[in-house]
C-alpha cells in the first residue's frame, strides 16, 4: 500500500488541543500536531533534542496544523465531513486540505527539520541521513536527534562546544559529566583529544552515547561510557574536565570534581541560564575554583574553571 491521503486540518494555536481530541477520532493510529507555541521548551525539557532548523523556529506560532493520514481503503470525504461537523459544533475555526503522499513521505517527515550544522570554526555536526554534506575542511560528528540531551544547536550546547573546541589542540583526555548523547566527549575526540569518557546515571543515555560513539567510530579505549554514580565509577584524572547540564546538578559537580582533574586541568561548565548565574558564582567561590574564561550567548552562561 504506497499512496496514503493527507488531511491538513489549521486551526487557531488555542484549539490545538480540542481540535486534536477531534482528530484522533478519526483515525486508529495517531495523528502529526504541528504546535509551535512552546518549541525550545519542549525540544529542550521534554524532547531531549536541540538540533532545530532555524525555518522551524520561524514558524507562525499563533496557528496550529494537524495532519491526518488515512490509508487507501479509508474514504478522506468522510473523515473531512465528520472533522467539519464536529469542529464548527465546537466552534473552532478551521481550514482543510487534502494531499496524496507515498507512505515514506509521512514517516520521514520529521527529517526534514534536521540539518548539519556548523560550530565553531572546526566542528561540523550532521544527522547520519545527510550523506551528500560538504563539510569544507571541518571535522564531521554525526548525531541525530534522540532520547538524550545534546545533538548541538541549542545555545548552552554550541556554547560549550564552541569553548571546548578552544581547548582541544591534540593529546587531551577528557571526562564528560552528565554526558547524555555523548557529544562534548566524542567532539573532543574529532577535535583531537586522546581518550574521552563519559559518565551518566540515565541508562538510556549512557547506552545512546555508546550507539553514538559507534556510529562515529569511537570505541574503549578511546571513547568510554560509564552509567551510574561518577565517584563510583571513574579513578583517573584528566585534562579536560566538562560538565553540561542544569545549575542545580552542576553546584553537585563542584563540590567533587576536582578529585578527577590534573593539577594543570581546567573545568568547563555550561547550563546555566542567566537567573541563575549568581548560585554559581557563590558555589565556584565555595569550592576555591578560579574562573578563567566567562562565555555568553543570550541567557546562557560557560565558564572554564581551574
Amino acid at each position: 500500500m504506497d499512496n496514503w491521503t493527507e488531511i491538513q486540518l489549521e486551526i487557531s494555536a488555542n484549539d490545538i488541543d480540542r481540535a486534536a481530541d477531534i482528530a484522533n477520532m478519526t483515525v486508529p493510529y495517531g495523528i502529526f500536531i504541528e504546535d509551535y507555541r512552546t518549541l525550545e521548551e519542549e525540544a529542550w525539557e521534554i524532547a531531549h533534542i536541540d538540533l532545530i532548523d532555524e525555518d522551524l523556529l520561524q514558524k507562525d506560532r499563533s496557528k496550529g496544523i494537524i495532519h491526518i493520514y488515512l490509508e487507501e481503503t479509508e474514504n478522506p470525504n468522510e473523515a473531512i465531513q465528520y472533522l467539519s461537523e464536529r469542529l464548527n459544533a465546537e466552534g473552532i475555526k478551521n481550514t482543510i486540505s487534502t494531499a496524496v503522499c507515498k507512505n515514506e513521505d509521512w514517516q520521514n517527515k520529521w527529517k526534514e527539520n534536521y540539518h548539519p550544522i556548523e560550530i565553531g570554526e572546526r566542528l561540523a555536526i550532521c544527522p547520519t541521513w545527510i550523506t551528500d554534506y560538504n563539510p569544507n575542511g571541518r571535522q564531521i560528528l554525526y548525531m541525530d536527534p534522540g532520547l538524550a540531551f545534546g545533538t548541538g544547536s541549542h545555545d548552552t550546547t554550541r556554547l560549550c562546544l564552541e569553548t571546548l573546541e578552544k581547548h582541544i589542540k591534540g593529546g587531551e583526555t577528557l571526562l564528560d559529566l552528565g554526558c547524555g548523547s555523548g557529544i562534548l566527549a566524542l567532539a573532543a575526540l574529532k577535535l583531537g583529544a586522546k581518550s574521552a569518557v563519559g559518565v551518566d546515571i540515565d541508562p538510556l543515555a549512557a547506552k545512546t552515547a555508546v550507539e553514538n560513539g559507534k556510529v562515529n567510530a569511537f570505541t574503549p579505549p578511546a571513547f568510554s561510557v560509564f552509567c551510574g554514580d561518577m565517584t563510583e565509577q571513574i579513578r583517573d584524572k584528566f585534562d579536560v574536565v566538562t560538565a553540561n547540564i542544569v545549575a542545580d546538578v552542576l553546584i553537585i559537580f563542584l563540590k567533587t570534581a576536582r578529585q578527577f582533574m590534573k593539577p594543570n586541568g581546567i573545568f568547563i561548565i555550561s547550563g546555566i541560564i542567566d537567573t541563575r548565574e549568581e548560585d554559581i558564582l557563590n558555589s565556584i567561590k565555595e569550592n576555591n575554583f578560579t574562573i578563567k574564561e566567562r562565555h555568553e550567548s543570550k541567557e546562557w552562561r560557560c565558564f572554564v574553571l581551574t
